[in-house]
């Protein structure tokens, strides 16, 4: 799934490794075998690919899959979910103390720590939570293949810096189901962040698209107008404040890369410690030295973004069940949030005190 030259910041999210391409048949359509079809339609593909595809519920003919010998219809809705991923390397079991929290046969739910890469890329070849899982699944089946996972293992990720929840499939079937929920934004996201200054609403909704930076490639941005990039709406909702910082809720409507990070940027709130997007420095407070040595002890406490995937709703691939998952937050982000709390409240007593 990753060229040997991109690095764990150039992984695309899910709506990328996945294009989705719909078709309605026109109403002189003679009757033609889908496959058949879909070769002479789709540019590049192959026979194989497209059997394959319709094989791993990736077609569908009017929101349902077919078999490669359904014939085409006047009318018919066709959807195809194609993948544009590159294959992967071959993955290299190694042994980790995974947190996983879930585990079928179809299915793993991981509570990702910080400072783990999702996947071996340039400059993270090794020790990553794909390189985990694999040893993982090959000690409870010594006779995996363990290579056969990173092909249709991960349906999403989550940054080296973020800690928190993430699914893997286990299988192909699984992989195609749970590709296609995140893709249609069906999939119930919610993220917990400490974000610099004190938002003006309890509740609020960020719409702009996301995209690379024409300068600087390695960071995002926003493009409010939709000139660039694709489209993005987070919601957020104020936990609690703490004047300089506050704590909010973030649920994902899509997933595009560094979403909840650029969009907060965005609105003039950059994540707390985000050394990406600014907000790595004192951005709202006063300029005394006191507090200045509070913040910096604040940022040695949690050196990275302080940004949790607490909660991942979906439905199970297999068995439709409708799952939750709740993630409680690190230690990093809680110790912070305290030292905030505290600061603020022996301020609120100095100052009535003084009254």
């Amino acid at each position: 799934m990753l060229h040997p030259e991109e690095s764990e910041k150039d992984l695309p999210e899910i709506e990328e490794l996945f294009e989705k391409h719909s078709i309605v048949i026109d109403k002189g359509q003679e009757p033609l075998r889908i496959d058949k079809f879909l070769m002479q339609r789709m540019e590049g593909a192959t026979r194989n690919k497209i059997q394959q595809a319709i094989e791993n519920e990736l077609v569908l003919v009017n929101d349902k899959p077919i078999k490669s010998n359904y014939k085409i219809r006047p009318a018919d809705r066709i959807v195809l979910y194609d993948s544009n991923a590159p294959e992967s390397s071959e993955i290299i079991p190694q042994e980790m103390n995974l947190d996983i929290v879930y585990e079928d046969d179809h299915i793993i739910v991981v509570n990702k720590p910080v400072n783990m890469v999702v996947h071996p890329g340039s400059g993270n070849p090794d020790k990553t939570l794909i390189n985990g899982i694999a040893w993982h699944l090959k000690r409870n089946n010594p006779g995996l293949d363990e290579r056969a996972l990173p092909r249709y293992g991960l349906v999403h990720r989550i940054d080296k810096n973020t800690s928190g929840l993430i699914v893997l499939a286990k299988s192909q079937k699984a992989m195609s189901d749970l590709a296609k929920q995140f893709f249609d934004h069906t999939v119930h996201r919610r993220y917990v962040a400490l974000v610099w200054g004190d938002l003006k609403e309890d509740s609020g909704t960020i719409v702009a698209h996301v995209g690379r930076h024409l300068r600087f490639r390695k960071l995002f941005t926003a493009y409010p107008d939709g000139d660039h990039g694709k489209d993005a709406t987070t919601h957020y909702r104020v936990i609690e404040r703490f004047n300089y910082v506050t704590l909010v809720e973030c649920r994902l409507e899509t997933g595009r890369t560094h979403q909840i990070r650029v969009h907060m940027q965005y609105i003039g709130h950059p994540l707390f410690n985000d050394d990406f997007y600014g907000g790595d420095r004192i951005v709202k407070g006063t300029v005394y030295s006191k507090y200045k040595q509070f913040v910096e002890n604040c940022f040695s406490i949690c050196n990275r973004q302080a940004l949790h995937a607490k909660e991942l709703g979906f439905v199970h691939p297999v068995t439709r069940e409708k799952m939750l998952f709740v993630s409680e937050l690190p230690e990093d982000m809680e110790t912070v949030i305290e030292k905030w709390r505290r600061y603020v409240n022996a301020k609120r007593i100095s100052i009535q005190n003084e009254d």
